[in-house]
């Protein structure tokens, strides 16, 4: 059914929104609390098992209030290439048997990729949120995943201009807008519940200001057994200075077994959910990570950011003196960042769609 059939018929505008990893389920849950209530619209959530233990899914949608997802497709593991050719066969029958109106992805990962393929492939819009982001460095999945998805997408909402010049500048279609960055709109719910929560730093023996996060999990950091040392020797370094908390993705406390790799000194701990994550971030002193989104969380803390890359797809976090490439050169001084917003990004990206598509 067309959607001037659906509209004509009385029914909503379905989107179908496609997420698999902690950082789209914070993001969804920002666009989700947008989209809830709305007039003649309605989503549908479909997880694909990306992240599938409790501490890197279930526990993000209970503390997040994201909506049950209508199906979760339970694929994880494996190579790039088989994940993705999976989820792409399940995604397909998933949107052919609920139809959408559209298909909503988020950021760069395996997930996004196959969402926006089989929305494609079926004829079906494509709206990107995050779209834009350039690390400028094609032997990294996540810059294949967001390149792919940008060329396929009907709407590119992007969170900076930065990301904006760059769709410009490989001339890619559909309609491009600013939007603001919704992990912001994501970290100041976070911070309203978790102002006063001591529990995680109690536990550790820490205190406000006192102690650095770390987070390690990219492949290219942690399936490199030189390089995996030489960023934990890092940190160690760094440990002499303050405590420093690591909490252990999977495959990091796997690749760490693996190789073998002496991480005295550091504070270890298992996957946190999102709640106690923000409460760490925001009473820390620095933040060490290779992670995309918790660069600009440090920001949104103003926390200061060591990235453990040789570059960044957010460029204005260096640009504006809160972050910096852990080989580079010093920071500059500090001043804000206005492209990310107010906080009202996940309202701005549903205007957006209800503009773009008549609703």
């Amino acid at each position: 059914m067309t959607q001037t059939a659906r509209q004509s018929r009385g029914q909503p505008f379905t989107i179908l929104t496609v997420v698999g990893a902690r950082p789209q389920f914070v993001k969804a849950a920002a666009v989700s609390r947008a989209l809830r209530g709305q007039s003649g619209m309605r989503e549908l959530l479909v997880h694909t098992g990306q992240h599938f233990d409790r501490e890197m899914s279930a526990l993000f949608f209970e503390e997040l209030e994201l909506p049950e997802p209508v199906r979760n497709l339970e694929i994880g593991g494996g190579s790039h290439g088989a994940m993705t050719g999976r989820m792409l066969a399940a995604l397909e029958t998933a949107m052919t048997g609920f139809a959408p109106d559209a298909v909503l992805v988020y950021g760069d990962t395996n997930s996004t990729l196959a969402g926006a393929l089989a929305a494609a492939k079926l004829a079906i819009p494509v709206i990107h949120v995050e779209a834009g982001l350039r690390s400028n460095r094609r032997s990294q999945p996540e810059e294949i995943n967001r390149v792919v998805a940008d060329r396929l997408s009907t709407m590119l909402l992007c969170p900076t201009r930065a990301a904006i010049a760059n769709l410009e500048r490989e001339n890619v279609p559909g309609e491009i807008r600013h939007v603001g960055d919704v992990m912001y709109d994501a970290t100041l719910f976070a911070l309203e519940r978790v102002r006063d929560r001591l529990a995680p730093l109690d536990r550790l023996g820490l205190r406000d200001r006192n102690y650095a996060v770390a987070t390690l999990h990219r492949a290219e950091n942690v399936d490199d057994g030189d390089r995996l040392r030489r960023l934990v020797d890092y940190l160690r370094t760094e440990a002499k200075e303050q405590p420093v908390v690591l909490p252990l993705h999977p495959r990091t406390r796997e690749r760490l077994s693996r190789f073998d790799v002496d991480t005295t000194g550091l504070l270890l701990t298992s996957p946190l959910g999102y709640l106690e994550m923000t409460r760490l971030l925001a009473g820390a002193a620095h933040l060490f990570t290779d992670s995309g989104g918790m660069q600009k969380e440090a920001y949104f803390h103003r926390v200061p950011c060591t990235t453990l890359r040789d570059e960044t797809e957010w460029v204005e976090t260096v640009e504006a003196g809160w972050n910096r490439l852990w080989q580079g050169g010093p920071r500059t001084g500090q001043r804000e960042i206005a492209d990310y917003g107010t906080g009202t990004a996940a309202a701005r990206a549903v205007e957006a769609i209800r503009h773009h598509f008549r609703i």
